[in-house]
């Protein structure tokens, strides 16, 4: 079939003139990183686990909650705004306790511009003006101590000043050394060493039709009491005519060794039936992309190093759910008896025959199962005498 002029002669230009082709591949590339940031975008849980939802209009009164819980909001916050905070916190505890501190020696009579006398004895040694009082603030808070700047007994205020910042200070210092030790040490982070595979498969396993997903936990280091499952969101409409948005349906997932105490040691392959009470169960290979849901996995469990809980979920859109494929295998074990996992098979699946539908492969198995109908009469006896011709007389 011959091509159009117009696509003729954009091929020949794109062959003849090498930045074309450089052009359409920057346009494809271009292309697929709008596609992806479009179902980034419309997924409402990130492959990494991050739920992707806006909150608006939200009452003042409510947002003032985030106050009170101060802790979890630092908790919370990025990187960013949270070491800006700190140093604006530190730099104007330094500067208010500075201007106490010159205010004091102005009113004293400390400032040179007083030229104060020989044998005239400072509220704060060696403090002349604002940089002065701002240094001796950073020493005082900070516990620096250089010697060269110090507290007299001549101003009760300049002691009771001294004594404030230090126990400001101090709290300042255990509330941002425990916000940062926290931050650090959040489960989340384990989370970034537990890996879901970017595509599910659905193919056959002991005579059933089930939905496969992979997990790995890239540390030696375990996870104990491990459970998993899963959500089904999607829009419905019930029969009142009211439309539920974020419907969730529970969907079971299991091992061969059950959901729950799994020994995650090496990647394990968690699977979904697909029976008559699964809502995949009207779904066929043809329908499945047109599908509008989203499947979120969950695995929770606990840090065998640090005893705390972590959660980890990931998601999958109808796009990146493989029928009639199951993943390769990715565990092996060596003459010399050493067990290994192979990551580069991590993602990949091969194809498999698989049925088109759950309904087609229940009714193909039950044909196949189904006995055949009869019953055995234990008092026949089967005759081997020859019948006699009635024409014989």
């Amino acid at each position: 079939m011959n091509k159009p002029r117009t696509e003729q002669s954009a091929l020949a230009l794109a062959d003849s003139d090498p930045g074309g082709g450089m052009f359409q591949t920057f346009r494809k590339h271009f292309a697929d990183h709008l596609a992806e940031r479009t179902t980034r975008r419309s997924r409402l849980v990130s492959k990494d686990g991050h739920c992707n939802i806006e909150l608006g209009h939200v009452d003042g009164k409510n947002r003032l909650a985030f106050l009170s819980d101060i802790w979890t909001t630092f908790l919370d916050m990025r990187w960013r705004y949270k070491m800006t905070i700190f140093n604006v916190v530190f730099l104007g505890s330094w500067f208010i306790f500075a201007v106490f501190y010159y205010v004091i020696a102005y009113v004293h009579g400390d400032l040179l511009e007083f030229d104060p006398p020989q044998n005239h004895t400072p509220c704060v040694l060696n403090v002349f003006g604002v940089t002065s009082a701002f240094l001796f603030s950073i020493e005082t808070q900070m516990t620096i101590g250089y010697g060269y700047r110090c507290i007299t007994p001549e101003c009760g205020i300049a002691v009771f000043i001294v004594v404030v910042q230090t126990i400001v200070g101090t709290f300042i210092n255990a509330f941002i050394c425990g916000i940062m030790v926290a931050k650090l040490a959040r489960p989340i982070k384990r989370t970034k060493t537990i890996s879901f595979s970017k595509t599910a498969v659905i193919s056959n396993l002991e005579g059933k039709l089930c939905l496969f997903i992979r997990v790995a936990n890239l540390r030696k280091s375990l996870l104990i009491n491990n459970y998993v499952y899963g959500k089904l969101l999607k829009t419905t409409v019930t029969p009142e005519g009211e439309t539920i948005v974020l419907d969730q349906v529970n969907i079971d997932f299991v091992v061969d060794a059950g959901k729950e105490n799994m020994f995650f040691i090496c990647p394990l392959t968690l699977f979904h039936v697909i029976d008559s009470s699964s809502p995949f169960f009207d779904m066929s290979m043809d329908t499945l992309a047109q599908q509008e849901f989203e499947l979120v996995v969950f695995l929770d469990g606990i840090m065998e190093s640090t005893s705390t809980c972590c959660q980890v979920r990931t998601s999958y859109l109808p796009k990146e759910i493989q029928w009639g494929y199951r993943f390769a295998p990715i565990a092996s074990k060596s003459k010399q008896g050493k067990y290994s996992v192979d990551f580069a098979n991590f993602n990949k699946t091969i194809a498999v025959p698989t049925p088109h539908c759950a309904f087609c492969f229940l009714d193909e198995k039950g044909h196949r199962e189904e006995p055949k109908k009869g019953y055995d009469n234990a008092a026949f006896q089967h005759s081997t005498e020859t019948p006699m011709d009635d024409t014989k007389m």
